[in-house]
């Protein structure tokens, strides 16, 4: 056990010294090679989360399962993840990140291949709705906590490899990384359900994220102590705001566990962090409702086809990649680290464009266009209310903790979203006299969605006169 447990542990500096000269060098192609391993890596990580959701609708026309049930199964995802990413989070703070992220992303491309067998086994088998549906919920759940061993990691490090003045830059560019792999799993993802079954999207969303357990492994490194350099306080010169938290004896391991741990408590007791959590879970509550729901929507009420409907959503997620990329750069240079003014516009953008979404017609045009402005609003404040701001409210040693806050309330809401718009699609279902669906009413759960998305905006207000923490 405690062999496993050094597995993880974060790693000793090195007992090699990069010479003072060849020092800058040496970090700038490190980090290059940290901030692409965490930002791909994590973008696939998404395939092997968001696999489900292409393949609602036939799931559903083949009588595999209901609506309501893939929404139990959606939400064991989110539930677990939630619980995940909250304890995932503090564990990060003082984790090999590398050894970590590979490890959580190994795991969901196993779950995603059960996925598929189980898919295949249960279509051959006969099996009853409620055996498939505990059996996928299991398996879904597993992938949940898996997928949690991937954010805080990947934000970890870029704690441990960025200063401060550059954090907002980076964290929005890294933040693009939901919108790459959702938009790589609506179009690939897809595309192996068209041409093959929808059993084969599971398979390549695993073969996914193989390709990021290899990128992770080979260029994302630990801390910058474990290559030989220096503190990164010391390597960009910037003003000690912290305490230093690495000793500079080669050799020890930095564990500062003490420390660390009174300042995640100090976290847990930061009722700024628990607002900003709590915005964030009511925004993944409608952003997940385009992701998990929004195809199904297209296809049954607005008549597009399966890969029409994956295009159309697949904007949103491009369009969110400019939004995230912006949205750091912008607010540490127009707003000088200000996020709260960007963040309020964005979720306005947010609530309008869903409402064109649900209610603007079934045209190309319009669809495409809210797709646009829903993409950059969501860019925007995943960046900002999914992590950024919680972390500029804590000091670097608690970003994971403050990470796995926010991500526990998001992803529990996600679940609870998932749940409730099962039940309100199947309970709204148009029915013949036989009892067959023949039609979907999304009036409730339009407003449910709609309501989620303005509370989101309103409630980071209540922070406006909180400082950033140093």
């Amino acid at each position: 056990m405690g062999r496993f447990l050094d597995f993880y542990r974060i790693s000793a500096p090195s007992g090699t010294e990069v010479p003072q000269d060849r020092c800058p060098g040496r970090y700038r192609k490190l980090r290059l090679q940290c901030f692409t391993a965490a930002t791909l890596g994590y973008s696939l990580y998404y395939v092997c989360r968001t696999s489900l959701n292409v393949m609602k609708q036939p799931v559903i026309d083949s009588g595999f399962l209901s609506a309501g049930e893939l929404g139990l199964v959606g939400a064991c995802l989110y539930w677990s993840y939630a619980i995940g990413k909250f304890v995932n989070g503090f564990l990060a703070d003082r984790s090999n990140i590398k050894r970590f992220m590979a490890t959580g992303l190994a795991v969901s491309v196993v779950a995603n291949a059960v996925m598929g067998i189980l898919g295949f086994a249960g279509s051959a088998a006969g099996l009853s709705g409620a055996v498939l549906t505990v059996c996928f919920a299991v398996m879904w759940g597993v992938n949940g906590w898996a997928q949690s061993m991937g954010a805080s990691p990947a934000i970890v490090s870029l704690s441990r490899w960025f200063p401060l003045r550059t954090r907002g830059t980076y964290y929005g560019i890294f933040s693009a990384s939901h919108n790459l792999g959702e938009g790589l799993s609506f179009i690939f993802v897809s595309l192996a359900v068209s041409a093959a079954g929808w059993q084969w999207g599971f398979f390549s969303a695993a073969a996914a994220g193989i390709i990021g357990v290899l990128l992770i492994v080979f260029f994302l490194h630990d801390t910058p102590e474990s290559k030989g350099l220096p503190s990164i306080e010391k390597l960009s010169g910037e003003s000690a705001r912290e305490q230093d938290p690495c000793p500079d004896e080669p050799g020890k391991r930095p564990e500062f566990a003490e420390d660390a741990g009174n300042v995640q408590k100090a976290v847990l007791k930061n009722p700024g962090v628990w607002i900003l959590a709590l915005a964030s879970a009511f925004m993944y509550m409608s952003r997940y409702a385009i992701n998990e729901w929004g195809m199904f929507f297209l296809q049954k009420v607005k008549g597009f086809s399966l890969h029409e409907a994956a295009l159309i959503i697949a904007v949103n997620t491009v369009m969110g990649i400019i939004g995230t990329v912006i949205s750091g750069y912008v607010s540490d240079k127009a707003f000088k680290g200000d996020r709260r003014f960007p963040a309020f516009a964005a979720g306005v953008l947010e609530s309008v464009a869903l409402a064109l979404f649900l209610y603007g017609g079934d045209g190309w045009f319009v669809n495409i266009l809210a797709m646009s402005l829903f993409g950059i609003a969501i860019g925007v404040l995943i960046a900002f209310l999914g992590g950024l701001m919680a972390v500029d409210l804590v000091p670097r040693k608690a970003t994971g903790a403050a990470i796995g806050i926010v991500g526990l309330a998001s992803y529990a809401a996600a679940g609870l979203m998932n749940v409730i718009s099962g039940w309100l699609i199947d309970g709204q279902a148009v029915k013949d006299a036989a009892g067959e669906i023949v039609d979907y009413d999304f009036t409730y759960v339009s407003a449910f969605w709609i309501g989620a998305a303005v509370i989101s905006f309103l409630l980071p207000v209540l922070n406006w006169r909180r400082k950033p923490s140093m």
